[in-house]
């Protein structure tokens, strides 16, 4: 087998020849014909993620066909189209991941290789909505925003929703959830080509959050949101606290401008609203995530394909957040 592999920090990948893959008890190999890139793909190699022990395949996305079953599983798998659940070991508490959660590519050999070895309680059937391509995109980022949205942020047809920094792979596919299920959607960008791209898949429109007093403006124009789903934190997480509405939601899964200044505690409680952060997703929220997607056969936005060997090159183009959607790597 073939794998793009971490061989030490801050380093590229390294095509590697490695044997195939066995499956230990409980175990399945999924011969995989397509992956995807996550941001966490990206802060990996630069060294800004916790954990980093090389030798290791990245990758957390995957889709392919079960090639071998170990002990213990129903050998019915063996020639089944499937994608994978990154999320590994999250326990019993629908509320919390355990302890022991952790993602598929680090500290487990991960989707960018033609190889895979994963839990068979991390397999799904393949949606027969997509392309081997999209459905490789949707495992990490589909999951993260499904959560975000539903089982966190409570969307419903009726609410008006701001989802901030549009492009990435997580807020675009929130944008096609909540759009789906007939909510009102408004974005944000620093990009007006990517505030256009969101229109044309069905938001209301959007604002430039580089701009001074863009929260009136909103407000003035569209209303106050319900729910607003946030991936930067930062210095405008105080603008989106008195942007929402009173009883209003604000829903985090990211920090990329890393802490807030300060937390207006007034704001907070005399609005009664509602910060909560979210991280992954739970089984059922994956089996919810996938459901929505055959439900209103939502095509994933894929920005671009990649060989697997020009993996480096695909996470090279993260560094300037370029894209809308996805990354993927065609494997086989």
């Amino acid at each position: 087998m073939k794998a793009m592999t971490l061989v030490g920090k801050k380093l590229p990948l390294e095509l590697q020849q490695r044997e195939d893959l066995t499956p230990d008890a409980g175990q399945v190999v999924v011969r995989l014909s397509t992956a995807a890139l996550n941001r966490r793909d990206y802060w990996i190699t630069v060294g800004l993620y916790p954990g980093i022990k090389p030798p290791v395949v990245l990758g957390s996305d995957g889709a392919g066909v079960v090639l071998a079953c170990g002990d213990g599983v129903d050998r019915g798998w063996e020639g089944q189209d499937v994608i994978l659940n990154p999320g590994i070991g999250w326990g019993n508490d629908p509320a919390v991941q355990s302890e022991q959660f952790h993602i598929l590519g680090l500290p487990e050999d991960g989707t960018f290789a033609s190889e895979v070895v994963v839990p068979v309680e991390q397999l799904h059937r393949k949606p027969e909505c997509l392309t081997w391509e999209e459905s490789a995109a949707i495992p990490l980022a589909g999951t993260t925003a499904y959560r975000a949205l539903f089982a966190q942020g409570n969307a419903k047809p009726d609410d008006r929703i701001l989802i901030t920094g549009i492009g990435g792979g997580v807020a675009t596919f929130a944008l096609q959830f909540a759009t789906a299920i007939g909510a009102e959607v408004w974005v944000t960008s620093s990009s007006t080509a990517k505030i256009d791209r969101a229109i044309s898949l069905g938001a209301k429109g959007g604002f430039d959050y580089r701009e001074e007093g863009w929260e009136k403006r909103f407000v003035a124009k569209v209303g106050a949101p319900d729910l607003i789903i946030d991936s930067a934190g930062g210095p405008g997480y105080g603008g989106l606290m008195g942007l929402a509405a009173p009883g209003g939601r604000i829903i985090n899964y990211g920090a990329t401008a890393g802490a807030p200044e300060s937390i207006d505690m007034f704001k907070l409680f005399w609005k009664q609203l509602r910060l909560q952060g979210s991280t992954m997703g739970s089984p059922d929220d994956f089996s919810g995530m996938v459901d929505l997607v055959e439900k209103y056969q939502i095509k994933p936005v894929i920005d671009a394909v990649y060989s697997l060997e020009d993996t480096n090159r695909a996470i090279d183009q993260m560094r300037s957040s370029p894209q809308f959607g996805k990354y993927v790597l065609k494997i086989a």
